[in-house]
């Protein structure tokens, strides 16, 4: 039965039989991402948790939060990371701290969910197979759809509560808030944090509805993840670029980001809660699109569909076309790491200014990057967190592995003279050498913001490549053995992201910390180098892969 075929008579018929089936197809996908919605919900959720306890430790009374709040505004690398404070208060700073990150956090989660139960759902064949049956033409983008509005609706309760409980905790053992008004009372203190919920889901659910458009008009689920991942690169830019330029957060470019539109709800600092109709608007008219795209097409099909490729084949080996499939997401994770370097490297030098004389934010970057001096400190904690990131392009890339073959498009490959192991190696090569290129242009980046030591901070970021490397040969090992549970490697890697980020704050024990990876490896530019612990990943590394290989020769092909 052709895609076309399954259409017509749909079409055909009234209104509500284009939304048949919708409640079936959200249960369906409620029941598949039963684990992956409520972990990323946990974990953005657990971000803010985790920033409002530090906050409340290390700036327990209202001058020491004046203090920072002052400090932050007045450094545009610092208004470009996070953006301007507009309140003191410890709701305050955490929205300060959180809201684009958050927000963004949000999109990502918004876009794996829509794509997943769109684009990916025809590209494996399953949503031809359920629109055989009475499934309405639109009914897959709305379950879609409202499995994201679950998802975020879910996290703007846990922020809610979370953010709330911490700012009404402070105010019960005397830190007194500052701020806007109302900050003091409890009213005021929910209705900040029920806005910052808002604001971060808010966004979450503008993205979903971009990825739902993506899925429409791209051909695939990788177009149409990064296309929406781009918009939401973007996004962020424009609202670095526009909160550099003003501490106000009325730039012209904060404004025309949706993530400027989360942070210019204000909350904790007289609420602006208009802003909001904002997203909602946005939203309504991307859903119009979305749903107009959809209705216009087949089951398959694309509005930017594959051009013809040559009469000749060019790509003459396994490698050439990994490199070909790979080459996109090579390029914008470097390009991305340069960036951030960049921003990272040009407020290193007013780390120590940052810092001020507050002894439990020195004690956190001590932990983070070790305990030489402030800056090196603060470079040592900068080259981990891009280390821990890019552990995050290792699992995407090996990963691809996993969707080549699900996806069909590895048996056609096999078919012919290439072995799994050359298959496998050729994308093996791009993830772990990737991983190398974008550390390297990570620490060009972070050398150039801060102005000098090149040769330290190229050196530091190389350290962290053994580890990135076991975090990727753990999923070749998963994909190898266990390739249904390959897609599990995302919680590793957030594990190991988790660790790093939240335990120093959280001044997890040494045992917990050395859960991750990254725990064993030395404190690099500042700490003398130690190899052992560099050549033991080494070598788990080495052989984690060697283990998966080996079980990808014996196994099965996936169907």
């Amino acid at each position: 039965m052709t895609a076309t075929a399954v259409a017509v008579p749909v079409t055909r018929a009234g209104g509500s039989r284009q939304l048949a089936g919708t409640g079936a197809l959200l249960r369906l996908a409620l029941r598949r991402d039963r684990i992956m919605i409520p972990v990323w919900v946990l974990v953005i959720g657990g971000s803010f948790m985790s920033v409002a306890q530090s906050f409340s430790a290390l700036y327990d009374t209202a001058a020491k939060r004046a203090d920072v709040a002052q400090s932050m505004s007045t450094n545009s690398s610092v208004r470009a990371l996070y953006g301007p404070v507009f309140s003191d208060s410890l709701g305050g700073l955490t929205s300060w701290r959180m809201v684009g990150f958050g927000a963004a956090l949000a999109a990502v989660m918004s876009l794996v969910v829509v794509v997943r139960h769109t684009r990916e759902e025809e590209e494996t064949g399953r949503q031809e197979m359920l629109s055989s049956a009475m499934v309405g033409r639109r009914a897959p983008l709305t379950g879609a759809l409202l499995t994201a509005l679950t998802a975020n609706a879910a996290l703007a309760l846990v922020i809610t509560a979370v953010v709330a409980n911490y700012a009404r905790t402070t105010d019960a053992t005397g830190g007194g808030p500052g701020g806007g008004p109302g900050a003091g009372s409890g009213d005021g203190q929910l209705a900040g944090a029920l806005a910052l919920g808002l604001a971060t889901a808010g966004v979450g659910m503008l993205f979903a509805c971009t990825a739902a458009i993506a899925a429409q008009i791209t051909e695939n689920a990788r177009l149409a993840k990064g296309m929406t991942a781009g918009v939401i690169g973007a996004a962020y830019v424009l609202k670095a670029a526009g909160d550099a330029s003003s501490d106000a957060g009325s730039s012209v470019l904060t404004w025309l980001s949706p993530l400027g539109w989360a942070e210019n709800v204000r909350a904790f600092a007289d609420e602006r809660w208009w802003v909001l109709l904002i997203p909602l608007g946005s939203i309504a008219v991307q859903a119009v699109i979305a749903y107009t795209l959809a209705g216009r097409r087949d089951i398959g099909m694309s509005f930017l569909p594959a051009r013809p490729g040559p009469a000749h084949g060019g790509l003459g080996t396994a490698g050439a076309l990994a490199w070909r499939l790979q080459r996109g997401g090579v390029l914008g994770w470097g390009a991305g790491f340069l960036l951030a370097g960049l921003i990272f490297g040009s407020i290193t030098g007013g780390a120590a200014e940052l810092v001020g004389d507050n002894e439990q934010a020195r004690e956190i970057f001590e932990r983070m990057g070790g305990r030489q001096g402030l800056t090196d400190s603060f470079l040592a904690a900068m080259t981990g967190m891009l280390g821990m990131v890019a552990a995050l392009y290792v699992v995407s890339s090996v990963l691809r592995l996993y969707g080549e073959e699900t996806g069909g498009r590895a048996e056609p490959v096999l078919a012919g003279p290439v072995g799994r192991l050359r298959w496998a190696a050729g994308h093996l090569l791009i993830a772990f050498g990737g991983a190398v290129l974008i550390m390297l242009l990570g620490g060009l980046g972070l050398s150039l913001g801060y102005g000098q030591d090149l040769p330290g901070i190229l050196g530091a970021s190389l350290v962290q490549i053994p580890a990135i490397w076991v975090l990727g040969a753990l999923v070749v090992l998963l994909y190898g053995v266990f390739p249904r549970a390959a897609v599990a490697g995302w919680a590793v890697a957030g594990l190991a992201l988790a660790l790093g980020w939240l335990g120093p704050a959280l001044d997890l024990p040494r045992w917990a910390m050395n859960l991750s990876p990254f725990g064993h490896l030395p404190k690099l530019p500042g700490a003398e180098m130690t190899w052992p612990p560099v050549l033991v990943l080494t070598a788990v590394a080495a052989a984690l892969t060697a283990a998966g290989l080996a079980g990808l020769r014996r196994r099965d092909l996936l169907t």
